[in-house]
């Protein structure tokens, strides 16, 4: 009797780390990452802003990477997340822009979750291959990516929209969400245990779209095809991808939206907006759901906005 007394007194004293986390809380900050190469003249692309002591320790909360970080939707997400004790990495072009999103989490409380900014342009495959090579060695895992990098473009007409500005939207809004998405499946499939989940930002614009938008128009169309493909192929590793539809949330992009915008009528007008953080919300649901479960697409949107009979 007197023995077992004295286990559980020991079990009392000593707590049982739960599975994936080692060893409690971690003190010592995480060592500087390596930067991606770079042309001559830039700036090493990567950063990691420095570690506070925080609740759990890293290898027990959930890691998502964000990507366009540095503003609106992506600092939004980015916020909401940490606030739901997940471990987030910034990515995005800006590096002052990432440490901004960084700094209004409040780094200096002593209770902060992880943060870790890589400056990233999602166009350049070396770039995102050192973003998640950055990720695997600071968590050694990836449950989440935010595929919210994008651009609007150039708003003119059809006839008057050059190559280069066709491009520039295709490789951001596309085939960056590609390369991002291509490598956190890549780490998704890999790891031990297999499984993650893939959202990407959509829009409104995936559905209906604005006057002057062909380049916006067809690459958000286009992530609506590759958030199908990406769910589909995902299936044998428990790897879900689902796909959120923004209208009108509150941020640089949207901008005109209050101040006057081209209707399909011919008229411009001024369009409600919403807070980016009711997208936010809706994103961290989406990313809490268990791999069993998965939001396969999601609208949210300013209820007053001209979509519902737009034109």
């Amino acid at each position: 009797m007197a023995q077992n007394t004295e286990r559980a007194r020991a079990a009392q004293a000593t707590p049982t780390a739960r599975a994936g986390q080692v060893g409690g809380t971690a003190t010592a900050p995480w060592p500087t990452l390596p930067a991606p190469s770079s042309p001559a003249g830039q700036s090493p692309q990567t950063a990691s802003v420095p570690q506070e002591a925080r609740r759990g320790g890293a290898a027990s909360r959930k890691v998502a990477v964000v990507t366009g970080a540095g503003s609106g939707i992506g600092r939004a997400v980015a916020h909401a997340l940490i606030a739901e004790d997940w471990s987030v990495v910034l990515a995005g072009r800006r590096a002052e822009a990432l440490a901004e999103t960084a700094r209004l989490v409040g780094l200096t409380d002593v209770n902060s979750p992880t943060v870790m900014t890589v400056p990233t342009d999602v166009t350049r495959p070396d770039q995102v291959d050192a973003l998640f090579a950055a990720v695997q060695e600071r968590f050694n895992h990836l449950d989440l990516l935010f595929n919210n990098a994008g651009t609007f473009g150039r708003t003119v007409p059809l006839e008057e929209l050059s190559y280069d500005d066709w491009r520039s939207v295709v490789e951001v809004n596309l085939t960056g969400s590609f390369l991002c998405a291509q490598a956190a499946f890549r780490a998704m499939k890999a790891q031990d245990p297999q499984g993650g989940r893939i959202i990407n930002n959509g829009s409104i614009s995936a559905h209906t779209p604005r006057p002057h938008s062909v380049a916006y128009t067809a690459t958000k169309h286009a992530m609506t095809g590759l958030t199908k493909s990406l769910s589909l192929d995902g299936r044998p590793y428990r790897i879900a991808c689902g796909q959120i539809d923004v209208g009108n949330a509150a941020t640089e992009m949207t901008g005109r939206m209050q101040t006057g915008i081209l209707q399909a009528n011919g008229q411009t007008a001024v369009e409600p907006v919403m807070d980016a953080a009711d997208v936010a919300r809706t994103v961290v649901h989406m990313a809490a759901l268990p791999l069993e479960a998965n939001v396969q697409f999601a609208t949210v949107l300013a209820t007053n906005m001209p979509y519902i009979g737009r034109g």
